[in-house]
């Protein structure tokens, strides 16, 4: 009887599968883990828009937390989009000594522009549910956020990786896909006092929705699958790149192109 590796991820739902749960359910069956999910709140949403956001109640998500962990032995743990306040509390309450590794992918930007938590929800992340996480996967707009200063350049990242990291006593990986002037996607990772760069070429694609749902889940299933900090940073940025390469494009009926990762295996689409 095969016995996966179980996973979960504490997120919203994106209708397009894109980012979201969805997502990160492709990233979760592609490294060989068996995906779980709590729902944090329902996105009407494509690449290129987002039409409304609808919250399941604080209670409802801790409903669906509990029964989890109650049934499965859970390996590792990621969030994505929590919205507001309350379903960050909610999710640091049954997180607080739990010995499961936690990786957070503070969503609160999506790539259309629009803002996807409460103002207060900010000061949540730091209060409450960055010191009982493992890992944190700020691009440079929420690095920005949580040092209350921009980072804009490379050396800025590193700086801003260690200081996140030495704030709250966790792993940081600052992404630097909007790194301006530069000819390479740096994402920079401070762990264990040491920095570690990981640098791929850009791709001129006109979207790349989902990109920072996918590499956090797939960082997260393979933490649940064993390796290392650095193994399964390097492993998920080298496989979310591959995805970028050969990601979909669809003509969508209202105009305009749609694109999405490619998070199939190799020769899946071979007759």
């Amino acid at each position: 009887m095969i016995k996966p590796p179980v996973v979960l991820s504490i997120a919203g739902s994106d209708c397009s599968s894109g980012a979201g749960i969805q997502a990160d359910l492709k990233a979760f069956s592609y490294f060989g883990t068996h995906g779980l999910t709590a729902l944090t709140c329902v996105v009407a949403e494509t690449p290129n828009q987002v039409v409304s956001i609808h919250p399941i109640p604080p209670a409802i998500l801790q409903d669906q937390f509990k029964v989890l962990l109650e049934t499965y032995q859970i390996k590792a743990i990621k969030t994505g989009m929590l919205y507001s306040k309350a379903h960050i509390v909610a999710v640091s309450e049954l997180l607080e000594d739990l010995p499961i590794p936690v990786i957070v992918d503070p969503v609160m930007v999506a790539s259309s522009g629009t803002h996807l938590i409460e103002d207060d929800a900010i000061d949540a992340y730091s209060q409450r549910l960055l010191p009982v996480a493992s890992l944190v996967t700020p691009n440079l707009a929420e690095a920005s956020v949580f040092l209350k200063e921009e980072i804009s350049q490379l050396s800025e990242m590193e700086d801003a990786a260690r200081e996140i990291s030495s704030l709250y006593n966790i792993a940081c990986l600052v992404k630097g896909g909007h790194l301006p002037q530069s000819d390479d996607r740096v994402d920079v990772l401070y762990t264990d006092r040491k920095h570690h760069r990981f640098s791929a070429p850009t791709i001129d694609i006109d979207s790349t929705h989902g990109t920072g749902c996918t590499l956090s889940a797939a960082i997260t299933a393979n933490i649940g699958r064993g390796l290392s900090m650095v193994d399964a940073v390097k492993t998920s940025k080298d496989w979310v790149h591959s995805a970028i390469t050969e990601s979909f494009d669809f003509q969508s009926p209202s105009g305009g192109q749609v694109q999405a990762l490619n998070q199939l295996r190799p020769g899946a689409l071979k007759p």
